[in-house]
């Protein structure tokens, strides 16, 4: 799903990894493509039918979570005219927003050790400098959730930064309440997660701000920025498979890649399985059918 820039001329546009963010002035529209990075590349075969999995998981959380978020609508008929003329394209996958200025703070909760944390524990014995008990292992529950938050990196991988940082960055104030939101979030994706027979064990998330409020502006819970286990298949000291591009990272790892010329592309099968992964997870966690011809989000 590729959008061109006549087709919304006049709309200034941020392209990242895998989303298009389209600047309406007072308002700004999330564009969730069918891209897939990995390893700081966008890969040449996009996944069909993923943003709108992103979206629709979005949706679903935002309107569960009790928490204060900017979605006006996932609605194509609530967006500039513009928009409207390439609706095939966009119907499912889009998040019209309330704009808020952005908090330079990747938010994140941990569970488990896992992903980064593993390394960064295994020379420290701490995270984002939370210590942490001896003797665990990857994959291993964590004794308590622990906010590790990161950089906002334009490219590249963002930075683990302790709490103390993000006082510095924002002030007191601000960085206590991204921590406890953090973490509220956290918990009641958890709760729900484990009422499906699936494990969070990490997530992160982004926030605006507005009249001394932390606000969800970003995508939320979703395979993209969680990372989801099967419960039965967890075991301590191994990395169970996650509902994410997981699948895909270890097909690029076979392959002899470099990481540093552009990548290889998927084949038809790590397309499909990849797919597959995606809507499982909104099936799982919304304990609704997947419709891929839908045009908007309502739960």
């Amino acid at each position: 799903m590729v959008l061109t820039q006549s087709a919304v001329s006049g709309f200034p546009v941020t392209r990242g990894k895998v989303r298009d963010v389209y600047d309406l002035g007072d308002r700004v529209l999330l564009v969730a493509t069918d891209r897939i990075s990995a390893f700081d590349w966008v890969l040449p075969n996009p996944i069909p039918d993923k943003g709108k999995v992103l979206t629709g998981l979005t949706a679903f959380w935002m309107a569960r979570l009790g928490v204060e978020h900017g979605l006006i609508s996932t609605r194509l008929e609530d967006c500039p005219k513009a928009f409207q003329q390439i609706d095939q394209d966009l119907r499912g996958r889009i998040c019209l927003m309330h704009k808020y200025p952005v908090v330079p703070v990747e938010c994140v909760a941990r569970g488990y050790l896992a992903g980064s944390a593993v390394k960064e524990y295994g020379q420290s014995r701490s995270i984002c400098g939370v210590p942490l008990p001896p003797g665990l292992v990857q994959a291993d529950k964590l004794p308590e959730v622990v906010f590790t938050p990161a950089t906002k990196a334009a490219t590249g991988h963002d930075e683990n930064i302790s709490f103390t940082q993000v006082v510095d960055l924002v002030g007191p104030q601000i960085a206590n309440l991204l921590k406890d939101r953090t973490l509220e979030i956290f918990q009641k994706g958890a709760v729900l997660a484990q009422s499906r027979n699936l494990l969070l064990a990490d997530t992160k998330l982004e926030f605006g701000l507005c009249d001394g409020r932390v606000i969800l502006v970003d995508e939320v819970l979703t395979p993209d920025s969680s990372r989801y286990w099967e419960s039965s298949s967890w075991v301590r000291g191994s990395s169970p498979p996650s509902f994410d591009k997981q699948f895909v990272r270890d097909w690029l790892e076979t392959t002899g890649w470099d990481k540093n010329s552009p990548p290889p592309a998927l084949p038809d099968e790590v397309i499909t399985q990849t797919r597959n992964r995606y809507i499982e997870a909104f099936e799982r966690v919304t304990k609704t059918k997947f419709d891929s011809s839908v045009s908007h989000w309502d739960f």
